[in-house]
């Protein structure tokens, strides 16, 4: 775990998950470009990069519902570096067939059959050094993925009885005939894990600081669930008992029923909360500084009856919060963490919340309904939280701002005071002039895009987490204009 100084001083970063990066086959992935985007962020003077939860996703892309906790998206993986080192050629990162995922696929089998031909000694070793220090969940997610292969994607619960119970016998005999299946998994973790080694020490040299993201529930569908299924509110056959979401609100009038089943939270303390210990372990390896999804879910969870369709009729459930960040501030010494407090947050959940220190959010497109009271306002900011002018959930702030009605859109231009200036620039200059210590940019606001530029809807199924930027929308100017910006409000 890293001990590095996060808030300790006013800064500035941005959201971007790794996947909107240039130039990559299908997807932005830990190439040259994000070596660049780093160059970039420091040469404008911001100092944290914040992405999405990095976990490998199922068919719908959505980086909060991962088929693991610990394992990375072997789709993250550049494969330009690759033919570097001589286990691809150069032509094989060049382009792509109709299906991208499929392409670069193949392109990791073959860059292990090289790298079994090529690979000397010293590369041998580390990837037998990963390979032990991380078997703990290594194994598990691997024999996980080989059978969701041979399954042809269907979820574990529809496997045969004997390997959806994890009968010994059963995992002995898969383990034996998709021996290579299983080497191909540990291999293109072990190369996310040279990558991703790579990127953190250049952005240690560039002294930008990586803000990482956690979902606080688990998809139904992964490894975690499969092979830990005493932790979660399952039956006999592993279907939940209940589901968790979210009641009506912002995002969705009649809630958000995500799907993921609910811990048995009773369990887990009574593990003293090894589950959740192992877990924040692999996340503060990776990052400086964490987001905890979903938040108030630590006080209190939604509980969705499983055949509900919807999360209207839910119920809150308390939940051991404090003892769990209890034994993890004693385990770990320091919790860099991030509250995601948004939505319906009770006087116990800002009393959690503040029991350890953790920031909260102040999402500023939230800012504008309702009073002067609204918490999200400037004026009502503290030092200790993260401003946002939107997240991953919200539309660009120019769209925002375009589908506002005309008396709203005069409020927001009467409060933040530059009447002159084209959004989002003064919702920008908000958020660097907060008192709050970090204030974070989607990177389409950055580049000041529009309608069309959105990452995720809530509540919608197809046609998120798609979008990319490209270098050619970091025209002339912008670095030095953000560097005099970031300057200007003590965030440099």
């Amino acid at each position: 775990m890293n001990s590095k100084p996060v808030l300790d001083r006013r800064r500035a970063g941005v959201l971007l998950h790794p996947t909107s990066l240039p130039n990559g086959i299908g997807n932005g992935d830990l190439g040259a470009d994000a070596h660049r985007f780093v160059d970039f962020l420091a040469q404008t003077g911001f100092t944290v990069w914040q992405m999405l939860p990095l976990g490998p996703t199922h068919d719908d892309a959505s980086p909060y519902h991962s088929l693991s906790v610990h394992a990375a998206n072997p789709l993250l993986i550049g494969l330009a570096p690759l033919a570097q080192s001589g286990w691809l050629e150069r032509d094989d990162c060049l382009g792509a067939s109709v299906d991208p995922t499929a392409h670069r696929c193949a392109c990791l089998r073959k860059a292990r059959q090289r790298f079994l031909a090529r690979a000397g000694a010293e590369d041998r070793q580390a990837l037998a050094a990963f390979v032990a220090a991380e078997s703990a969940w290594l194994e598990d997610y691997a024999l996980y993925q080989a059978l969701r292969a041979e399954f042809q994607r269907a979820p574990w619960w529809t496997w045969s009885a004997g390997l959806r119970d994890r009968n010994a016998g059963a995992l002995a005999a898969a383990r034996e005939r998709l021996t290579e299946a299983l080497a191909q998994v540990r291999f293109e973790q072990f190369l996310f894990d040279r990558q991703w080694q790579l990127l953190r020490t250049h952005a240690d040299e560039k002294g930008v600081l990586l803000f990482g993201d956690m979902p606080i529930f688990v998809a139904h569908d992964s490894v975690d669930i499969w092979v830990q299924r005493e932790y979660f509110a399952l039956d006999a056959e592993g279907q939940p008992t209940a589901m968790a979401g979210v009641p009506p609100d912002y995002f969705s009038r009649e809630g958000q029923r995500w799907g993921n089943p609910l811990y048995d939270w009773g369990r887990m303390q009574a593990d003293d909360f090894r589950w959740w210990t192992a877990r924040l372990a692999t996340e503060l390896d990776r990052f400086d500084l964490v987001r905890v999804d979903h938040f108030r879910g630590f006080e209190a969870c939604w509980e969705i009856p499983a055949a509900d369709e919807t999360a209207a009729n839910g119920r809150w459930v308390q939940v051991p919060g404090a003892a769990l960040f209890d034994t993890l501030l004693k385990h770990f010494g320091t919790l860099p963490l991030v509250a995601e407090d948004l939505g319906h947050i009770t006087p116990a959940v800002h009393a959690l919340r503040e029991r350890y220190g953790f920031p909260g959010m102040r999402v500023l497109q939230f800012a504008f309904d309702g009073g002067t009271d609204n918490p999200y306002l400037p004026h009502n900011h503290s030092v200790n939280s993260v401003v946002y002018t939107g997240t991953h959930d919200n539309d660009t702030t120019l769209a925002w701002f375009q589908g506002l009605a005309p008396d709203r859109q005069q409020y927001v231009v009467d409060y933040l005071g530059h009447p002159g200036e084209p959004m989002p620039q003064p919702l920008l200059r908000a958020a660097l002039a907060s008192v709050a210590r970090l204030a974070m940019l989607p990177m389409q606001d950055v580049l000041m895009l529009g309608p069309g530029h959105r990452m995720n809807t809530p509540g919608t199924a197809a046609g998120n987490w798609r979008w990319r930027f490209g270098w050619e929308q970091v025209h002339d100017g912008l670095a030095q204009r953000l560097r005099r910006l970031i300057r200007l409000y003590g965030r440099e």
